[in-house]
């Protein structure tokens, strides 16, 4: 028989949620798990229906399914589980596995429910997908690219041998004109080559800064006056292993890209930075091995891109301009560049504000040592119960936000805009610090923020994010506010250092 100290201890220390209801479906219990993963207080669920826990249409028909359970004993849920969506305070939802057990207790029935948050599974399996996708396009790309070429060899090869004849004038302006044809065809096969991964690459050891500066001049007359060029190149630079001639295309493609979506002008910065991604869940969700990488970004103050439009930028002849305008392969020729060098790309955007794409290439370093493994989740600086705001208004980066910093021993709040996060902190006067994105739907910037938070409280520690270049989101008020940005995708080391230097500051 398990003691009532030992049954307690047990549902405290439980990693998945537990919710025990009576008949009526009111809340008789929950653990602290199912305060994390709902966002409410104890005292906020006792006593209340267990339906408030659910959206639409399910928290309608929960009385009326507990009800006919009553009446016919028919089971749906109870004693099978079955994967449902649960429903948090701030009206978010999330998937989850539910099971639910029955028991009798002094002669009335009262039922517990076990969930089990599958957010990260979901957003691993929607990885894998989209990886499993573009594996498959490129297959089958590249396969008619390699056929295609088969038959352009063919076409072009008598097409010279027919040039080689006494034609005249008609005859050879005939040939001549097909012979062009066949060869763009040919160039366009060799770009769907490059995204199928099957291009002759010839890697060399490269310096990505000298890349950018030598192709200044160029980008300067190819986006013309209207488009601001800047430059924010790292020094102590990496060196990266890949094709020069494909960095120069890719660089080129993006640039390119970039002025396109910014058609009454605007600013493009490109930017180089070393970058280590450890295994963890930033970089299980953009698909890259973990290691070290030379990060190059071409960021652009243009219209933006959708979700839906991000999620399908670089498959090959997707394209959201006019037709005339592109063939849809320029994005798809750098993925695929990257990746057959062992590297990836990421886009970052959001409609209306521009586009940051990432280009990742592999570290070179011939003369460095082998590194020794370690523990770095025993390194990370971790917290001691500070309270933390976190505002974001993307749901699926707000969650990965919140697991990071709670992990890192941080009692985490969540605001999914700046004016949620400005009612927060109105009422709740033990936030130590706000971590907030600085591209935010609303009109109010994560800069706006923090000038409107320390007008009332001018010590309140912030920390910003963003997927955008420095140069894009006015980095010269870090350092008169004393601010610390984080950038996007970022390491858990990285997160938990700068919170814990925000925090160190007096």
């Amino acid at each position: 028989m398990v003691s009532g100290s030992r049954l307690e201890a047990i549902l405290e220390s439980a990693v998945d949620a537990i919710v025990s209801i009576d008949e009526a479906a009111l809340i008789e219990t929950v653990n602290p798990a199912a305060e994390r993963l709902f966002q409410y207080d104890r005292a906020e669920l006792i006593g209340q229906n267990v339906k408030m826990l659910m959206p639409e249409p399910f928290r309608a028909e929960h009385d009326a399914y507990m009800q006919r359970y009553r009446e016919t004993g028919i089971r749906k849920i109870i004693g099978v589980g079955r994967e449902v969506v649960g429903q948090r305070k701030d009206g978010s939802t999330f998937p989850m596995h539910l099971s639910v057990g029955e028991f009798m207790m002094d002669g009335e029935r009262h039922y517990t429910g076990i969930i089990h948050d599958l957010t990260v599974r979901q957003k691993a399996e929607h990885a894998l997908q989209h990886s499993q996708r573009m594996e498959a396009i490129g297959q089958l790309t590249g396969g008619i690219a390699h056929d295609f070429n088969n038959l352009l060899t063919v076409v072009i090869g008598n097409l010279e041998l027919l040039q080689m004849r006494d034609l005249d004038k008609t005859q050879n302006e005939l040939v001549s004109e097909a012979q062009e044809a066949a060869d763009l065809g040919a160039r366009l096969t060799a770009r769907l080559l490059a995204f199928a991964r099957r291009s002759h690459l010839e890697p060399q050891t490269v310096d990505l800064n000298a890349q950018v500066l030598g192709l200044t001049d160029l980008l300067h007359r190819t986006l013309g006056e209207q488009i601001n060029l800047s430059s924010a190149l790292s020094t102590g630079l990496w060196s990266a292993r890949a094709d020069p001639t494909q960095i120069e295309s890719a660089i080129v493609n993006l640039a390119v890209n970039a002025r396109d979506a910014m058609a009454r002008g605007g600013k493009l910065v490109i930017e180089t930075r070393n970058t280590v991604f450890d295994d963890d869940d930033a970089t299980t969700e953009i698909g890259v091995k973990p290691g070290d990488y030379v990060q190059l970004s071409v960021s652009d103050t243009g219209t933006g891109m959708s979700k839906e439009v991000q999620e399908r930028v670089f498959e090959p002849f997707f394209t959201t301009k006019e037709a005339g305008r592109g063939t849809g392969l320029g994005l798809s020729m750098v993925y695929g560049f990257a990746r057959q060098s062992g590297g990836h790309v990421t886009v970052y955007s959001e409609a209306g504000q521009g586009t940051t794409i990432n280009l990742y290439l592999p570290r070179v370093d011939d003369d460095a040592a082998p590194a020794m493994a370690v523990d770095a989740g025993s390194l990370l600086p971790r917290g001691d119960g500070q309270v933390i705001l976190v505002v974001e208004d993307d749901e699926r980066v707000r969650r990965l936000t919140i697991r990071r910093i709670g992990d890192l021993g941080y009692d985490v709040i969540a605001a999914a805009n700046a004016a949620e996060a400005l009612d927060i902190v109105g009422k709740n006067s033990r936030i130590d610090l706000v971590f907030t994105d600085i591209i935010m739907p609303g009109g109010m910037s994560g800069y706006e923020l923090c000038d409107a938070l320390r007008a009332d409280k001018p010590d309140i520690k912030v920390v910003l994010t963003s997927g955008y270049a420095e140069d894009l989101v006015h980095s010269d008020r870090l350092g008169e506010q004393e601010l610390m940005l984080v950038r996007k995708p970022y390491r858990q080391t990285e997160l938990a250092k700068a919170i814990k230097q925000a925090l160190d500051q007096t």
